[in-house]
């Protein structure tokens, strides 16, 4: 356990909300939201799912909507970003939008662990996926009046309208937000691990997607800096683990890899893709938490996935 992290979290309890609900920014990168949306479609073409959404869905956008624009600028027409709490704002989310814009035009390469560490999923090639972003299909995309528009759905006046392209939406915890059986793609990247209410969410995204839609998350099962070792969440008690939390909207919740597993199964979905990041360096199991000390090997060395998970037809 991390006496460091457990004093982080009890100060959350006396110091500013503002403090410690902070949204990472590396979403402010245009090169990391192309990366992360260019590597989804590379798995969701190699998992035979759909590739060109019309509607879209993202859950935990963070400090910017930029991976959710690179999905607006190649071709879907509406976009949600579902957050906890109101992180992205628009002079952010035009600046990104620009950037990628140009990242598109170029057909550039996708940006690799070299620039990126420890960026999921991976790829066998990191060339421009001209297979699936055709020359048609982007020249399409890039019509200098389509991406007016799409910037025009970026300001304040965009998003007022009864249907705008692009709907923010913090906090979201109301499966009502959005019509059933609305959306063709639904996307997170290292955010599903933060979720508190699991099944809750895959059952939502369930009753969103349409028949035969897919959805895809990257999972982050470590730490994230409770503890020295990549898997030392699973090492403190319950009433430890409260005190690390603190008052923090969000942490991770501690839950391995067959828990999500089997929640999105148990929404209805059929798995296509579960590609996990093993590791063996890890706390050993005498030494975590009771309630942990149960899990089976394949939890015990998971330290993240790649899922890709289908609403039947």
């Amino acid at each position: 356990m991390s006496i460091t992290a457990i004093t982080k979290g009890l100060a959350t309890f006396v110091v500013p909300a503002s403090w410690y609900n902070r949204s990472q920014g590396r979403t402010l990168s245009a090169r990391y939201c192309y990366s992360v949306y260019l590597r989804h479609l590379v798995k969701l073409a190699e998992a035979g799912a759909g590739t060109d959404p019309g509607s879209v869905a993202e859950i935990g956008p963070g400090a910017s909507i930029g991976t959710g624009l690179a999905a607006l600028i190649a071709g879907a027409e509406r976009y949600y970003g579902f957050d906890i709490k109101a992180y992205g704002s628009s002079p952010r989310s035009l600046a990104v939008f620009d950037e990628l814009v140009a990242l598109f035009a170029e057909r550039a390469p996708i940006p690799g662990e070299d620039e990126i560490p420890r960026i999921k999923p991976t790829l066998d090639a990191l060339d421009f996926p001209g297979h699936i972003l055709s020359p048609a299909r982007l020249e399409r995309c890039l019509a200098e009046t389509r991406l007016a528009r799409l910037r025009r759905a970026l300001t304040a006046d965009g998003m007022a309208g009864p249907e705008p392209a692009v709907a923010y939406i913090a906090p979201w915890f109301d499966e009502a937000l959005v019509r059933p059986a609305s959306i063709d793609w639904i996307f997170s990247q290292a955010v599903m691990e933060h979720v508190d209410e699991i099944a809750g969410t895959y059952r939502a995204c369930f009753a969103w997607l349409k028949p035969g839609a897919a959805m895809s998350h990257q999972i982050d099962f470590k730490s994230h800096g409770t503890s020295h070792a990549w898997n030392g969440h699973w090492a403190y008690s319950d009433l430890a683990w409260r005190a690390v939390r603190g008052a923090r909207l969000y942490l991770i919740s501690r839950a391995p890899h067959s828990i999500h597993r089997a929640a999105v199964k148990d929404a209805g979905f059929d798995l296509l893709t579960d590609l996990r990041v093993a590791r063996n360096d890890g706390l050993p199991r005498e030494r975590l938490a009771r309630r942990f000390r149960a899990l089976d090997d394949a939890d015990l060395t998971t330290a993240g996935a790649f899922m890709i998970a289908r609403k039947p037809e």
